[in-house]
């Protein structure tokens, strides 16, 4: 059998593919966006190089200290704080009015960092941080480590969150816990301190010691406030994240179940507040497949907003999108997608939301994808097309967040075999990320690959073999020879080189690769691997190497016998 007769099953398989046919997007990482601070001393001094304060204040001075009624009210669901000035320990308005200055610097100080990220000076937030970190430093070296020491730690390591430095916040939080373990549960504030700890733990994925930060807030403010008290809504809903992060859904069910209890107690059945743990119920029974369980969930948000806000909303369109994943997760595509329309529809004419915010973007792509696994190619890709224009017009035909929308496109182009389109989009991509990231950068290997398919598909295979090479040469240092990105580069590889007429005894070694790697990441019994054990099987035989043909062919016997299966039933 001539090899050009395999192309079918030796073409590159999108199933092992980063950008998988089923998926017309790889999912974007998103910003923490961190929306308040609890109001904590920090510093006040100048740095004669830059135009930001440095708030530094005497930490002597203040013995104990608590964050006003307002502050509260923005962390706890807006419950009034219960006898604030007697946990305080001041008793005199200067005091107080001390606080209060403590509190409007420590806000200064954090709006002048994030101030500094957004034009783009992060190097200059960088520097405010560290003063303030050489002041309590210094401070604690000379044997001080408080709850003021504490919380001045707590504020720049939420500082380096910002600034995206999350090497030195895991340095931090080792230095706070050093403190915060030798305090009290009565001090004041620790609890919040507590929270925000618990809340940089979970972004760097040390899940255990963000539930214990938590559970020892959660403790603190349920002796200080009762057990039905709103107050506790904030950790319950913290720590059901985390649960649903590692894999603890039943956990994660029972804390948002006990927050929407507290809610419907305190506000009523059809309060705002509700929204929120709703909403992540609704996520959470959405990823276990309990469809039905989070559809009603989904529906009462819904329901919550028409009577706060009518018909119009833009919040409207942000509860039917969650109600398209569940019909689309029930096979119910027509209604999902009438839902998506509506819902994009109501969001543009109401201006919620920018037309370049990312919920927007997603909620396209979404029905993008939708719009593809039905059949309508021409619509979604009109989507993916406005995704791309809308892109250029916020953020400039240079920028790197153009790639994603034009590798999406260029799939979509590839499925009605437009080739020459998708090459344009691919190389226009390609341009994008080498000058951003330059040419070693890993980044660059992945509009590289889907460049290198669509020039196989283009029967223009020397140039695709070269990209392929240099995909898989970037991906080998960045990832490891035997990761899953590899194994992609790989697979698209032996494709190529198989129609160029390479060895095939090398192509064999490569096979093998790859399908180590898969049964690695898929398991043995996947379909990845038994395609891969297809084209195995297909060398060996044309190479008349038969008694290694054997046992892969009675392996390939019981897979394609389960999968047949499988489709039956």
């Amino acid at each position: 059998m001539e090899a050009a007769a395999s192309a079918s099953f030796l073409a590159p398989s999108p199933s092992f593919t980063l950008f998988r046919a089923s998926k017309v997007v790889p999912r974007m990482l998103s910003l923490c966006d961190l929306k308040s601070v609890a109001c904590f001393p920090i510093c006040n001094n100048k740095k004669e190089n830059h135009t930001s304060k440095l708030y530094i204040i005497p930490l002597k001075t203040v013995t104990r200290f608590c964050s006003s009624k307002s502050s509260l009210e923005s962390l706890h669901f807006g419950e009034a704080a219960q006898n604030t000035t007697a946990n305080s320990g001041f008793s005199s308005p200067n005091e107080n009015q001390r606080i209060n200055e403590i509190e409007r610097e420590l806000n200064e100080l954090f709006d002048e960092v994030k101030r500094m990220i957004r034009m783009g000076k992060k190097d200059d937030a960088v520097d405010l941080l560290n003063a303030n970190y050489e002041v309590v430093k210094d401070q604690m070296n000379a044997g001080t480590k408080g709850i003021e020491e504490a919380a001045i730690l707590d504020v720049i390591a939420l500082g380096y969150v910002a600034v995206g430095d999350l090497k030195t916040v895991g340095s931090l939080l080792n230095v706070m816990k050093d403190v915060i373990d030798n305090l009290k549960d009565d001090t004041p504030h620790l609890d919040s301190i507590l929270m925000h700890m618990g809340s940089m733990y979970s972004t760097l994925s040390t899940f255990g010691k963000s539930l214990d930060a938590y559970q020892r807030a959660f403790d603190i403010m349920e002796r200080t406030y009762g057990k039905d008290s709103t107050f506790l809504v904030t950790p319950y809903l913290a720590v059901a994240k985390v649960l649903g992060s590692v894999g603890k859904a039943t956990k994660a069910i029972e804390k948002y179940q006990c927050a929407i209890t507290i809610l419907e107690s305190k506000r009523g059945a059809e309060s705002k507040d509700l929204v929120v743990p709703l909403l992540g119920l609704g996520n959470l029974l959405l990823k276990e497949r309990r469809v039905d369980d989070a559809e009603i969930h989904f529906t009462r948000v819904l329901d919550i907003y028409i009577k706060l806000y009518g018909q119009n909303d833009g919040r409207i369109g942000l509860a039917m999108s969650s109600l398209a994943q569940v019909k689309c997760a029930q096979g119910k595509s027509d209604e999902a997608i009438q839902l998506y329309q509506r819902a994009l529809q109501v969001m543009k004419d109401s201006n919620y939301l920018s037309q370049d915010d990312g919920i927007m973007e997603k909620m396209r792509v979404d029905l993008a994808e939708l719009l593809h696994a039905v059949g309508r190619g021409q619509e979604g890709r009109e989507l993916l097309e406005e995704c791309l224009l809308i892109t250029e017009k916020h953020k400039g035909k240079g920028h790197p967040s153009l790639v994603t929308h034009m590798i999406n496109l260029a799939t979509s182009y590839s499925r009605s075999k437009n080739y020459a389109e998708a090459e344009h989009l691919l190389r226009r991509s390609l341009e994008i990320m080498i000058n951003q990231k330059g040419t070693d950068d890993q980044s660059v290997s992945f509009p590289m690959l889907q460049l290198a398919i669509t020039l196989y598909n283009l029967k223009q295979d020397e140039e695709a073999e070269k990209l392929a090479m240099d995909a898989l040469r970037i991906r080998e240092k960045a990832f490891g020879k035997d990761s899953l990105p590899v194994g992609e580069a790989l697979d698209c590889l032996v494709s190529i080189q198989t129609r160029l007429g390479k060895d095939d005894s090398e192509l064999l070694v490569l096979l093998g690769r790859i399908l180590d790697i898969q049964e690695k990441e898929f398991g043995y019994e996947s379909e990845e691997v038994l395609v891969t054990l297809k084209k195995i099987v297909f060398f060996l035989e044309k190479l008349g190497r038969r008694d290694e043909m054997l046992p892969l062919q009675r392996r390939l016997f019981v897979l394609r016998k389960k999968y047949k299966q499988m489709v039956h039933y």
